[in-house]
């Protein structure tokens, strides 16, 4: 996932290509750097909780490694971990990053960082917080930030909240919602976008798709 974020970043992340020294520190990095810019926000992420968790980082490691490969995830994970020790501008990123990327590209960001959140098995309320902070400081809308959580956080009416409609919703309102939002995410209609791509938005599809036959088994709909 981090690796179809960075190609569509490109034209934001132009320095993106130069490989850094060994020596360089974070502080010396490029401030339009789009992995710095990413890695502040997953710093923040996990210490939201009060510590970054060994599942976090493993997880973590993973997308760097296939987004960089082995030399540079190890690079961009020295950085991460000295990011770990201080306060992050999340809010001065989260802004910066609004004005560069395109709103898609803002919720996929949200996603990943909701995984990560979610890598102990558990969201907790500080996580949570940030997460819409952050969330709001990108331009994320409310609705769209509840069914993106609603897929983390489970609750009894979370299903109606990936959909978007009230736990009153009738049948029809329901179905409607169902189809505005499989349109939006169904891989066959991603046309020109990366495998990745397809692939985050398919793991979204069925969240849609998994929420709207709960709702018909719960309310004996065929």
């Amino acid at each position: 996932m981090v690796g179809f974020l960075i190609g569509m970043y490109i034209e934001y992340a132009g320095s993106e290509d130069a490989q850094p020294r060994p020596e360089q520190t974070y502080r010396q990095a490029p401030p339009t750097d789009f992995s710095r810019h990413l890695l502040i926000l997953i710093a923040a992420v996990m210490n939201a909780d009060g510590s970054a968790m060994r599942s976090e980082l493993e997880l973590v490691k993973r997308m760097l490694v296939r987004t960089y490969g082995e030399q540079r995830a190890a690079h961009l994970l020295l950085i991460l971990r000295e990011m770990l020790k201080e306060k992050q501008e999340v809010t001065f990123v989260s802004r910066q990053i609004r004005g560069e990327m395109a709103y898609s590209q803002r919720l996929e960001l949200l996603h990943i960082l909701f995984r990560i959140s979610r890598a102990d098995s558990d969201i907790n309320p500080s996580e949570l917080q940030l997460l819409q902070h952050i969330a709001s400081q990108m331009g994320i809308t409310t609705p769209d930030f509840l069914s993106l959580r609603a897929m983390f956080v489970s609750s009894p009416d979370s299903d109606y909240k990936i959909l978007d409609v009230n736990t009153n919703a009738d049948e029809e309102e329901v179905k409607k919602a169902y189809r505005k939002m499989a349109m939006r995410f169904h891989p066959d209609r991603l046309l020109g976008l990366s495998d990745n791509e397809k692939k985050a938005a398919e793991e979204k599809f069925l969240s849609v798709q998994k929420a709207y036959e709960n709702i018909k088994r719960k309310r004996g709909w065929s």
